[in-house]
């Protein structure tokens, strides 16, 4: 694959966004086009700023940097800015992203750090491809993985929890899953809703180790949906959070590289076929209109939910927001692997062998080029633990009808506005299946 790369600095005017701040000074940094989208080999200029208190910094010394979004090869300089900025010119020569660094070191922030901005291009992003293609025998491998959970009873167990709103129905929910560890969540609902009534929503949970949140299923449930969020690791529900923090510094530490040398043994295939699990909690609901059927996760969660509507054709629609683990074998394309980094390199900078094979069974990109159904992606353009790069190879995987959200400002976090997008794009699915009572607008 072909990779270009210039760089220029020129001094010139213009406004800011996309601000790291210390006190009185804000340093920021934006690519000077409105949507950050360019076409390979055209050239890319980003903008950085420094005000003091709300003032242009005049002759400040910046240092700045320009990857390909995270990776090698890496320009660098240094710009004296002129009426308080200075703008830096880059180059990509292949589809993917450019991220500019910009670093003050005239302040610090709180610990004594640099101010540091950052700011991200996409470059043809609709062209970005996985780094390897499937595995031959991937459906067969996920196949094997849900008859041998079929083989498991669920034995769904649904606990009434007492002391929330009257208008709901409130329970902890728990269902066998394999190697005996369960589904654990909260399924809420209208308490007066009546059989095949209602369009149902899991929602699952990004990286760390918790309970599952009765609120988030019940958000869902004011609006008229059949709604269970899950924890990702089958724990009981409503444990002290130092049960949860003990367990995040012991059992279950460094659980996203487990038995990554393996595809039977990487420790997020229990969390995938819980997922599966867990539609099953919700289609056996007699409330359930056995229409329409969501998932919903970000970064961890969105992985979930993509591997869930590739996995389970009961899905009508699902949500990931920067979505993580695409694109695991990206080091042999140059480019920035999502989280969790699951293939090592050794000094040389060549992947394990063993490790890079068993993650392909868990790569999104292979995932999403299974689905059919519509879905919706958020994408952090700044986002250094699921690289913009990463996501759009999963994105552009699909084979269903898809729409993403270039997130411009947005390292890995859920703005605002892609919660707003993302709950837009569930009611807008809900009402287009017909199915929706009680949603507010």
């Amino acid at each position: 694959m072909r990779f270009g790369f210039l760089v220029a600095v020129m001094l010139l005017g213009g406004f800011v966004r996309l601000a790291a701040a210390a006190p009185d000074f804000v340093l920021t940094a934006r690519a000077e086009r409105a949507d950050a989208l360019y076409a390979e080999n055209e050239a890319v200029t980003f903008v950085i700023a420094l005000t003091h208190g709300g003032r242009p910094v005049e002759g400040a010394e910046v240092d700045w940097k320009i990857s390909k979004d995270g990776m090698p090869p890496v320009k660098s300089g240094r710009a004296v800015l002129k009426k308080g900025e200075a703008r830096i010119t880059g180059s990509l020569a292949e589809p993917g992203f450019l991220q500019c660094r910009a670093e003050y070191a005239g302040a610090t922030e709180s610990g004594g750090k640099p101010l540091v901005a950052l700011a991200g291009a996409g470059i043809s992003p609709r062209k970005i491809r996985p780094s390897l293609p499937p595995p031959d025998d991937f459906d067969g491998f996920w196949a094997a993985q849900k008859a041998a959970l079929a083989k498991v009873p669920a034995k769904i167990r649904l606990t009434p929890v007492s002391g929330q709103d009257a208008s709901l129905a409130v329970f902890d929910a728990q269902a066998d899953c394999v190697d005996g560890v369960p589904v654990s969540g909260y399924l809420v609902r209208p308490a007066d809703a009546k059989p095949k009534s209602l369009p149902a929503i899991l929602t699952v949970h990004g990286a760390g180790v918790g309970s599952a949140r009765i609120e988030a299923a019940a958000n869902w449930a004011r609006q008229g949906v059949l709604a269970l969020d899950i924890n990702a690791h089958g724990l009981p529900n409503g444990q002290p959070q130092a049960w949860y923090d003990s367990l995040r510094e012991g059992e279950l530490k460094d659980y996203r590289i487990r038995g990554r040398t393996a595809r039977a043994t990487i420790y997020f295939r229990g969390m995938f076929l819980r997922v599966l699990r867990a539609l099953d909690v919700l289609a056996a609901q007699p409330e359930w209109d056995g229409r329409t059927l969501v998932i919903q996760g970000s970064s961890q969660g969105g992985a979930q939910a993509i591997a869930g509507a590739a996995l389970d054709p009961r899905v009508t629609f699902f949500v990931a927001g920067v979505p993580a683990m695409c694109d695991h074998s990206a080091l042999l394309a140059g480019r920035a692997a999502g989280w969790p980094k699951m293939v090592p390199a050794d000094a040389a900078g060549k992947p394990h062998a063993r490790a890079l094979e068993a993650a392909r069974y868990y790569d999104m990109v292979n995932f999403a080029s299974r689905i059919r159904r519509p879905g919706f992606f958020t994408v952090g353009f700044i986002d250094t633990t699921c690289p913009p790069t990463s996501v759009y190879a999963a994105f552009n995987a699909l084979h269903g009808p898809g729409r993403i959200f270039d997130d411009l400002t947005a390292g890995h976090t859920n703005t605002p506005e892609a919660m707003k997008r993302m709950r837009q794009a569930i009611r807008r699915h809900i009402q287009d299946q017909g199915k929706l009572f009680y949603m507010s607008k």
